[in-house]
């Protein structure tokens, strides 16, 4: 397992990959971080200097938070409360607000507007070193009004980034699903797989982009050719790329990283499309690209896809950044793809995904430092996988601080980790949603759901926090 990123076929595997047909691979899994004096090799073993910046206060609370995060019944009662017709009772919702205000929002969470946000980011940044990513905590948007109203949030978290030293703040992060209704990114992505089952198929609307589907890709979604969008659909998706066009500007002209967060393979190729588009329309920099998609590498098609948009930007000059992470919807897509009657298109085992992590960490650390356009953040809370990225950054001899490649963690998540990256010298973010707190409720509930076995992982916090 040492030694699993170093494959002398790894390059070959991923030039054999074809858009169509049966693919020839399946991929891996991994991450990492920075400090003072630079260490080679990732140690987590010294508590005390791991954690030296943080006050006895915060240690004490976040082992608490950590530790009620870990005990399944306690984290599906309060899910059930948070969600339940309880909440329509004034005082029993004022009531859970402010207990979740003070506990897991503050723990979770940067603030209630953008400018607290930027405050925290920060706060954090001068006690720890550790950068922050920006994002409003919106998850979904229903209608254009709604799209309407998030981007005008989104536009805000660029905005409070500006005030920011670029030395603070690592990205921000839109979700393509706040600005574009979600029948809308269903119709969409519905229709991208029909073309490409069907390559002969038109779509007039369609705009350049890289293929976001490869022979491994899961297409059981769309069983029939899709009705053409309406006049109405078309519009509001018109109106999705103009907002989407409107943050990657002001980002562009700030100099700000934009991140576009993955969601579940029902949305996944419409996000991609734009996320795609927009990498094409403002990646203009051949140093530094301003749009970065998300590669989920818990899905079997993760690798394929990956090297498949790769090759499309080198062959079009094109500079792109990718945010690589696990996935966190395993049991909505093993859900569905069972009532389909079809295989999960998640990997067979947590192994599996680890793998494929690890393996698409190598190449594109590897593409990274031979001085492409390639830009990555190793989202990870995985510690083989943190190990085995500062390890092979050692090896390529990598440049650290030059921004082309960076670690992150969820705010108030694997601290220990963080903390020990950024003593190997890599730069290291920690992803800090913000919002009122009803409205990071969803967030939370899905953090606690969708990362419950992650939330485990915190036993390593916990332990070296005591």
């Amino acid at each position: 397992m040492a030694n699993r990123f170093l494959r002398p076929n790894l390059i070959h595997r991923f030039s054999t990959v074809s858009p169509v047909g049966p693919p020839t691979t399946v991929i891996p899994e991994i991450l990492s971080f920075d400090q003072p004096k630079p260490e080679v090799d990732l140690d987590l073993s010294d508590q005390a200097r791991l954690f030296a910046s943080v006050p006895i206060s915060t240690l004490l609370r976040s082992t608490a938070i950590l530790h009620a995060t870990s005990i399944g019944p306690m984290v599906d009662l309060g899910s059930w409360l948070m969600s339940s017709k309880l909440m329509d009772t004034t005082v029993t919702r004022d009531l859970v607000l402010r207990i979740v205000k003070g506990t897991f929002y503050d723990h979770f969470c940067a603030g209630e507007d953008a400018a607290a946000a930027a405050r925290r980011v920060s706060s954090v940044y001068e006690s720890t070193g550790l950068k922050g990513m920006l994002v409003y905590g919106v998850e979904h948007a229903e209608d254009g009004g709604a799209c309407d109203e998030n981007i005008q949030k989104f536009i805000e978290t660029v905005e409070a980034a500006k005030t920011l030293p670029s030395s603070h703040l690592s990205s921000v992060v839109v979700k393509i699903t706040a600005i574009c209704p979600m029948n809308v990114l269903k119709r969409v992505s519905d229709l991208l797989r029909w073309q490409y089952k069907n390559p002969n198929f038109k779509l007039p609307w369609k705009l350049n982009s890289f293929p976001v589907f490869s022979g491994l890709s899961p297409l059981y979604h769309t069983t029939s050719e899709p009705e053409p969008l309406t006049v109405e659909e078309e519009r509001e998706l018109e109106k999705a790329h103009e907002r989407l066009k409107s943050v990657c500007l002001r980002c562009q002209e700030s100099n700000v990283p934009l991140l576009i967060d993955a969601e579940d393979t029902i949305l996944q190729p419409a996000i991609d499309y734009m996320a795609y588009w927009s990498a094409i329309m403002f990646n203009s920099d051949k140093d530094r690209p301003i749009v970065y998609n998300t590669i989920q590498a818990y899905l079997k098609d993760a690798g394929e896809r990956l090297h498949l948009a790769l090759r499309e930007s080198e062959k079009m000059n094109v500079p792109i950044g990718f945010k690589l992470v696990r996935g966190a919807y395993m049991s909505s897509e093993a859900k569905l793809a069972d009532s389909l009657g079809y295989k999960s298109p998640v990997h067979d085992t947590i192994q599996n995904t680890h793998d494929c992590y690890n393996d698409c960490m190598s190449f594109l650390m590897e593409k990274a430092s031979n001085g492409s356009g390639i830009a990555v953040i190793l989202a990870t809370h995985n510690t083989d996988s943190g190990k085995l990225g500062a390890r092979k950054a050692s090896e390529l001899g990598i440049n650290k601080e030059n921004g082309k490649i960076e670690f992150a963690q969820l705010y108030g998540m694997s601290d220990a980790l963080s903390f020990g990256l950024k003593r190997t010298g890599f730069n290291v973010s920690k992803y800090m949603p913000y919002g009122p707190v009803d409205t990071a409720i969803p967030y939370l509930i899905r953090r606690a759901y969708e990362n419950r076995g992650m939330m485990s992982t915190g036993a390593l916090d916990r332990q070296l926090m005591r």
